[in-house]
């Protein structure tokens, strides 16, 4: 299993758009290096900027 991959790849297995898998990675501070971005570090980003949304909100 890749840990590193594309915007492309990364994005077919998170359900978006490549552009928003760079635009997350831009807001979220996830590097992309070498055209690949690491999975576990994109997935638990998007976690956690999920739960400090959630907790603003109440």
């Amino acid at each position: 299993m890749a840990i590193h991959l594309t915007p492309t790849e990364l994005g077919r297995e998170a359900g978006m758009h490549r552009r928003d898998v760079i635009a997350k990675c831009m807001e979220l501070g996830v590097p992309i290096f070498q055209g690949r971005i690491d999975k576990t570090l994109f997935m638990c980003s998007l976690k956690e900027a999920a739960q400090k949304k959630e907790l603003a909100r109440a």
